[in-house]
């Protein structure tokens, strides 16, 4: 009884040791839980992203967002073109001042120029099409909108940027994304001379595509940036 008595003194005493070391560590009057620094609330919250594509011209980069939530087969279908590089090398073959510069023609590849402006192809193979996707967005410059025959379902790889607001579309095309950098580089392709049939004398190439996901946050200060550069230009000539 006195080797358990003894035994059960040593457990008591090993316990409130224990029991002082803890209270040292942690002030008085406070939780543990309140030792750990709060996280901020902006850490919990998860980065906006969206995907960019940029067009790498003979002229400079054009870099596009998008509105999935507007036309989102547009925006899978040129997305998915843009990886595959069925974009990469092709020309802009249509050029009209006010008006708009249209691309995306695989037929612009090759050396015969008369074939441009018939071809295309979409993600989901040969002699496909996209059904469209008209919607409330307006045709306004430096908006990505999707050529067609007169079909309004005929839509493949065709694409054009508004180089002009030009309302006569609006609602008669699919609308799927905005110019957010290097709308400049559009006025210099729209500005190149061109014949009868508004194709360039001089080849108005895409040399590259890059797709990219940015932080919605940069692709929104990138378009702000580039809208404010122009207005600063456009007082600059008054």
């Amino acid at each position: 009884k006195a080797n358990i008595l003894r035994k059960e003194t040593l457990v008591i005493r090993r316990w409130l040791s224990l029991t002082a070391v803890l209270a040292a560590l942690v002030p008085c009057g406070a939780a543990a839980d309140d030792a750990a620094p709060a996280k901020p609330a902006e850490a919990e919250k998860e980065t906006a992203m969206e995907t960019v594509v940029t067009l790498k011209t003979t002229r400079g980069d054009i870099s596009l967002r998008f509105f999935p939530d507007s036309a989102p087969e547009h925006v899978k279908n040129f997305i998915a073109l843009s990886k595959d590089g069925t974009y990469a090398g092709t020309l802009f073959h249509r050029v009209i001042p006010g008006f708009m510069i249209q691309g995306g023609d695989p037929n612009s590849k090759d050396d015969d120029p008369s074939n441009d402006g018939f071809g295309g192809i979409t993600y989901k193979g040969p002699d496909t099409t996209l059904k469209s996707e008209f919607n409330d967005r307006k045709h306004t410059r430096g908006i990505l909108s999707m050529a067609r025959a007169q079909d309004p379902n005929s839509a493949r790889s065709q694409f054009f940027i508004m180089h002009a607001n030009y309302p006569t579309l609006d609602g008669k095309y699919s609308v799927f994304g905005e110019t957010i950098s290097g709308i400049e580089f559009v006025d210099m392709i729209v500005n190149t001379p061109r014949n009868s049939s508004d194709r360039p004398n001089k080849d108005q190439k895409i040399l590259e595509v890059t797709v990219e996901e940015w932080p919605t946050e940069k692709v929104e200060s990138t378009r702000a940036a580039m809208w404010e550069a122009e207005k600063a230009k456009a007082a600059e000539g008054q």
